[in-house]
């Protein structure tokens, strides 16, 4: 008469012991691993930096502002001003596409957007969460420059996002603006670079402007 084994708990052979450690290790770099992907898979660095979205009309920054000249401030009037760097309104663009290549093809969306009142619609590049604040004329006052956070705008024909604009990389700004600090003359030459090393500028521009940016959570989140 057959033995009822079906009560019985199975139990891994010995020499399966051996490779308990190596499970148990290929588990642990698994997680770790898994937790690494998310980690920089999620972060802003990853989701965002180089982020350049088809524009309505293709306007280079290069030609416009690094062959050109034209001073950020005449597209983006507000910046000084006001928590906003504007977008310019279509009689900006007219001022000069009025005679300068006013049968392009290109500036079709212009012309258009002129004749009907309807403005262009420009996808915004850096885009803060709704519950993020973010001054602009508090920076540019102080003598933050444009590249600190929007990079070579000059030299870009598509912008792209060439920061992070994470809630770290702010802070990291905050508790160390020395570096991103230029006398405020020079806030809108992308190109400026220091006559000297840029801590040592940075530190004296500091003192001077008595600049102690909070890192209190109210700063940003109001």
């Amino acid at each position: 008469m057959a033995r009822d084994t079906s009560d019985k708990v199975f139990v891994f052979p010995r020499w399966t012991w051996v490779l308990r450690p190596g499970f148990a290790a290929a588990v642990a770099g698994g997680l770790a691993y898994a937790a690494l992907v998310v980690w920089l898979g999620f972060s802003p660095r990853a989701t965002d930096v180089g982020y350049a979205p088809e524009q309505p009309v293709p306007y280079s920054h290069a030609l416009h502002v690094g062959q050109l000249g034209i001073d950020c401030r005449y597209c983006h009037n507000t910046v000084e001003t006001a928590a906003h760097a504007a977008v310019p309104p279509t009689q900006t663009c007219m001022n000069c596409h009025a005679a300068i290549r006013k049968e392009s093809e290109k500036l079709i969306p212009v012309r258009s957007s002129f004749a009907t009142g309807m403005p262009i619609g420009w996808v915004r590049v850096h885009d803060l969460p709704d519950y993020v604040y973010f001054n602009h004329s508090a920076h540019v006052r102080r003598g933050v420059g444009c590249v600190s956070c929007h990079g070579r705008i000059d030299s870009m024909d598509v912008v792209y996002q060439a920061e992070p604009l994470s809630m770290g990389w702010c802070l990291d700004c905050h508790r160390n603006p020395e570096r991103h600090l230029r006398p405020v003359e020079f806030v809108f030459e992308l190109d400026w670079v220091p006559a000297e090393d840029q801590l040592a500028l940075g530190r004296r521009l500091r003192e001077a402007g008595d600049i102690n940016p909070p890192v209190d959570c109210n700063t940003c989140h109001r």
